[in-house]
């Protein structure tokens, strides 16, 4: 076991067929590319966070599943820093879904 926990896969992004999500304000987004950190904790949540979105085209929404709380609460407010925005959370099941576009 590493620092942060067992490897649960070499990339931070996923091939899952990607839907739709409607905000609480009614917004519908498409992500383009999903962040699957259900099972992580900090930090590792936020820096997959920011390796996607430095590597994203501006405009484009990515979906950032979470299940730990102190994770979901820490991506909103790092927005700023890496030129993005968090468009919205939805509590999904047993995660949430952040959603983040890049400016």
């Amino acid at each position: 076991m590493g620092l942060f926990g067992s490897k649960k896969k070499s990339a931070a992004t996923t091939t899952e067929a990607l839907t739709s999500i409607t905000l609480d304000d009614g917004t519908s987004w498409t992500p383009v590319q999903l962040v699957d950190c259900i099972g992580d904790s900090c930090p590792r949540p936020q820096l997959m966070t920011k390796k996607a979105v430095s590597h994203a085209a501006p405009g484009e929404v990515i979906e950032v599943r979470i299940d730990n709380p102190t994770s979901m609460e820490a991506i909103p407010p790092m927005m700023p820093d890496l030129h993005a925005r968090h468009l919205g959370t939805v509590k999904s099941g047993h995660y949430w879904s952040v959603l983040v576009t890049k400016d």
